[in-house]
């Protein structure tokens, strides 16, 4: 399942920065980040499910967002718990909380939904949103490294949060810590980093980049998306995995600025 990173800066206005690697089965179609809803949701760009029309990730300049004049940025993870309708109606897809995620429209309580960890970043922080099939679990985020998967943000009984969360909390330290240090400087240091990690097998379950076919999913890494979240607006970058589930040093296009 997915992975996310963030850095939550110290100091008040300096930008949150997100490092976020999509798994899927290679057989959903999907499009990378791109305005794929210009007359539902006018200016936003995400990555597109095609099958549903939702987003995996999505993200807003200050002058579309809801009116309130943040940028916004929102991805979702799968969790692990099984949730089963409640009534007739089948599971919703989640990819309409992320596009609702960056109008500022809450989730619905109960989402009707699988389980899902839905990551909101705007210029007043992040928090994180936790459905399990019980009652929706919202937490903001405080200064620091965090890291989220298919269970809770930071927890260290997920392989490759224990493994990875201490040495991106030691690249923060190498750097300013304050959001101050250049996003292609910034980024170019955790991309090295999730490189790093790509020497750990596919299958491995500290591998941050995957092959969950042997854990029971059909889902591969598939996406690599580093973005930069501020008052200025959202600055994201995109990678596509040449092969699915290996890093195989992917090209990262220029950076989409989102104003």
């Amino acid at each position: 399942m997915c992975t996310v990173i963030l850095d939550v800066p110290t100091r008040a206005g300096a930008p949150i920065r997100l490092l976020a690697v999509r798994d899927e089965d290679p057989e959903r179609a999907w499009d990378p980040p791109g305005e794929w809803w210009p007359e539902e949701r006018p200016g936003v760009v995400g990555v597109r499910d095609r099958r549903a029309n939702g987003a995996w990730l999505a993200a807003v300049g200050p002058s579309v967002g809801p009116g309130d004049g943040a940028a916004r940025l929102a991805v979702i993870l799968n969790r692990g718990e099984t949730v089963r309708p409640r009534g007739a109606a089948p599971l919703a897809s989640r990819g309409g909380i992320v596009l609702d995620a960056v109008a500022g429209i809450e989730p619905a309580d109960p989402p009707g939904t699988a389980a899902f960890n839905l990551v909101e970043v705007s210029t007043d922080g992040a928090r994180v949103t936790e459905w399990g099939g019980a009652d929706l679990r919202r937490a903001r985020l405080s200064p620091g490294v965090h890291m989220l998967a298919h269970d809770g943000v930071d927890d260290r009984a997920t392989a490759r949060i224990a493994r990875w969360l201490p040495e991106f909390s030691a690249l923060r330290e190498q750097g300013s810590g304050s959001g101050s240090e250049p996003f292609p400087e910034w980024r170019e240091r955790w991309i090295s980093l999730l490189a790093r990690s790509a020497e750990l097998g596919p299958t491995d379950d500290r591998a941050i980049i995957r092959d969950n076919r042997p854990h029971g999913y059909p889902t591969l890494s598939l996406l690599v998306c580093a973005a930069e979240v501020g008052d200025a607006g959202v600055d994201l970058v995109s990678a596509v995995l040449r092969r699915p589930g290996r890093w195989g040093s992917p090209a990262f296009g220029a950076p989409l600025a989102l104003r």
